[in-house]
């Protein structure tokens, strides 16, 4: 059911993904531990300048003149250097939860990219990317791990929580934090829909490079995040994509009527580069006239 949820949503929920609530339980903790400190403390996590990992404002804000009503931190990898700034002491259970936390969120990403490949119509024998780094046999993925914050907002009509974007990666894995649902994803004749979040769910939305693959038949959906005037509202997300030097391409599926080539080959690396540069405009870019 994953293939048709991807081509009419670009986005599903997912239940029984084997990630254990007392591990999502201590995901949320530790984010509001940290978000919960002085601004000062939360200064010592603060991302470098052209940096990807670390406490910040959204990486797309540059590209809006909205305020918005948000604070993050990235973490690539492990969180050890930011987290031993912002608590000398104190760091280790901060890290080892977010570790595991990204290792069952990667293996839960593999399993359902392979799920989705083989619903286009791929055999099994020919995934080879995902199999070999499920298998811990290829090279790493790049992925990420964010941890979001949107206090509550005294006037919600004149700020956003996370102006409207499309994830880079193959796929975006979110929880949404004690059921406050803020997510919006914009559907063609229906306008933005509010994502409901699921008790024990775990949202998964289609991402540019998935787009890509599938010829355009999976959107990358538009989504952003809204604001309440009285609830605190975060969420976790993760994000999956191939190794840097992997070149995304449109997959074929070997049916003679398949649909002509809508996108070029572009290295992950050279795709985010484009995005950086040119938010709405990267797919465009990498487009076959």
């Amino acid at each position: 059911m994953v293939g048709p949820a991807c081509e009419a949503w670009g986005m599903f929920q997912v239940i029984n993904h084997g990630i254990s609530t007392t591990l999502i339980r201590d995901v949320e903790s530790e984010a509001r531990r940290f978000f919960s400190l002085p601004a000062k403390e939360k200064m010592k996590a603060l991302r470098s300048p052209g940096g990807a990992a670390g406490y910040g404002v959204a990486r797309i804000t540059p590209f809006f003149n909205k305020f918005m009503w948000h604070e993050g931190f990235t973490i690539v990898g492990s969180p050890m250097d930011h987290a031993r700034e912002v608590w000398p002491h104190g760091y280790r259970r901060f890290c080892e939860v977010m570790e595991e936390y990204q290792k069952k969120t990667k293996d839960l990403s593999e399993r359902l990219l392979i799920l989705i490949l083989k619903s286009l119509g791929i055999p099994e024998e020919h995934i080879e990317w995902p199999r070999s780094a499920a298998y811990q046999g290829g090279p790493a993925p790049c992925t990420a791990l964010q941890l979001n914050s949107y206090p509550s907002c005294p006037d919600p009509a004149r700020a956003m929580g996370l102006a409207q974007h499309t994830d880079s990666f193959l796929l975006t894995v979110l929880h949404q934090v004690s059921g406050i649902n803020g997510l919006q994803v914009l559907k063609e004749g229906a306008g933005w829909v509010r994502v409901v979040p699921l008790e024990g769910a775990l949202v998964v939305n289609v991402g540019d490079m998935l787009h890509i693959m599938s010829n355009g038949l999976f959107p990358s959906v538009l989504h952003r995040a809204v604001v309440d005037k009285t609830s605190h509202r975060m969420s976790m997300a993760y994000f999956y994509g191939p190794p840097a030097d992997y070149r995304v391409a449109p997959i074929p599926r070997g049916c003679p009527s398949q649909a002509p080539l809508q996108f070029r080959p572009v290295t992950v690396r050279e795709y985010i580069e484009m995005k950086a540069k040119n938010l709405d405009g990267a797919l465009s870019g990498i487009r076959v006239r």
